[in-house]
């Protein structure tokens, strides 16, 4: 087939505009669809977190050691987080402020 290069291109643009209502309606029906996919994988109860058992099927007990707060640390009254006094950046009528907090 021979292409005439003199005259006008048409782009999609010009050719939609030129269709009427009814045909639009028509091939926006078409390429939707009433059906949702649902992908059974994509469960919040299959997610995994990388690094973290929390199944409980491990077998392991976790111990940890909990000691009171020493005469040389503070709780901070903003993050409410138990640091050492060099972390003291203000003293405010008993609220002490740690140094990221401040």
């Amino acid at each position: 087939m021979a292409t005439d290069y003199d005259a006008p291109r048409r782009s999609e643009a010009d050719e939609l505009a030129e269709d009427s209502l009814e045909e639009l309606k028509a091939r926006r029906n078409e390429n939707q669809s009433g059906v949702v996919d649902v992908d059974e994988d994509a469960t919040a109860e299959n997610f995994e977190l990388p690094g973290a058992d929390l199944s409980g099927l491990s077998g392991e007990d976790l111990t940890v050691k909990v000691v009171p707060k020493q005469a040389d640390e503070f709780t901070c009254s903003v993050c409410f987080l138990v640091h050492h006094r060099s972390r003291l950046a203000e003293d405010n009528g008993g609220r002490l402020i740690c140094r990221d907090c401040a």
